[in-house]
């Protein structure tokens, strides 16, 4: 009898410890949102907005919010060759995204073209970014009172490479030529699809010098490969020694945002699963240390935020280019 009884006690104690784990709290964990996500990178890799899809995915998979990734690549024109393929084929697709930013801004407007950024639905931005101008390290241009000088006394004569035609970088060359009592107009500006071919033709000695996002020349700068003379950001871009713009006597600053858009014609609650997934992502420690690394600012922004700083962007981007005479 005594056995039968200690055996009832030791199952009921058993049973009690079971019942306050089950009750207790436990960590959590992060849960996946998507099963996969495609992402559509409209540039070549290597440049800024690939960067970007592949910082998402890497931090999203890392935390587990998403299971795997599709990404696909079609470059050309500021964006404005790959968007209109994206709208088209990804129409009502719920769990798409496409990459863009400022350059995909200017390029609709100077390209005039029938699908613009207003034609994707705004999910969130991202990152904010300085843009830096470079030189070959052969050039003979060994700090920006030389080529400052050279684009005063013959814009023309100093080709300028960078992102597409209207975007951020082609944007910056034109306020500085101004800023020296240049008519941006006579900028000899060459536009590339994406980071890599800029770098090829800077590296090359096909353009005197360069202008694009820190990030996207950081590697070639630290390795002796390019030159740095100037920052267009506010400030200093940190753990760098390049002077900005503005200390050396250029009253200019831009920056170059990056954010996520879906296809149009998904429904309310599908954008707001993804604002939510970007939303994780960018609270996960993996986009902190992404951030770090490629001295990336935080600009987040999703949702309604977001949709009406575009509509406020376009606007601006339209009156710059307006302006500079490049729309």
């Amino acid at each position: 009898m005594m056995n039968i009884r200690r055996r009832t006690f030791c199952v009921a104690t058993v049973a009690a410890v079971a019942s306050t784990q089950a009750l207790a709290p436990r960590p959590t964990r992060a849960q996946q949102r998507f099963e996969s996500i495609f992402m559509f990178i409209p540039a070549g890799p290597g440049g800024g907005w690939d960067s970007t899809g592949r910082a998402i995915e890497q931090a999203a998979r890392a935390a587990g919010l998403v299971g795997s990734f599709q990404f696909e690549n079609v470059g050309g024109a500021g964006g404005m060759v790959g968007l209109p393929r994206f709208v088209n084929q990804r129409r009502g697709q719920a769990n798409a995204l496409i990459v863009g930013g400022s350059v995909m801004v200017g390029a609709g407007i100077t390209n005039t073209s029938p699908i613009t950024i207003r034609d994707v639905v705004p999910i969130a931005r991202l990152t904010e970014e300085a843009g830096v101008v470079v030189v070959p390290p052969n050039s003979p241009h060994r700090d920006w009172a030389s080529l400052a000088a050279a684009l005063s006394t013959n814009p023309g004569s100093v080709p300028v490479g960078g992102g597409s035609a209207g975007g951020t970088d082609h944007i910056a060359l034109g306020l500085i030529l101004k800023a020296l009592g240049r008519n941006p107009r006579e900028a000899s500006y060459v536009a590339f699809a994406g980071g890599g071919p800029a770098q090829a033709a800077i590296l090359g000695g096909q353009v005197a010098a360069g202008i694009s996002g820190y990030s996207e020349f950081a590697e070639q700068i630290k390795a002796g490969r390019m030159r740095a003379l100037a920052t267009t950001g506010a400030e200093r871009i940190p753990g760098t020694d390049i002077p900005t713009l503005k200390e050396l006597g250029v009253n200019v600053t831009a920056t170059n945002w990056r954010g996520v858009f879906a296809a149009p014609g998904i429904t309310p609650a599908q954008r707001q699963a993804l604002i939510d997934l970007i939303t994780a992502v960018h609270a996960t420690p993996q986009w902190k240390e992404i951030l770090a690394q490629r001295a990336w600012t935080d600009a987040f922004l999703a949702g309604d935020a977001f949709a009406a700083f575009l509509h406020e962007d376009i606007a601006k981007t339209e009156t710059v280019l307006k302006d500079l005479g490049l729309a």
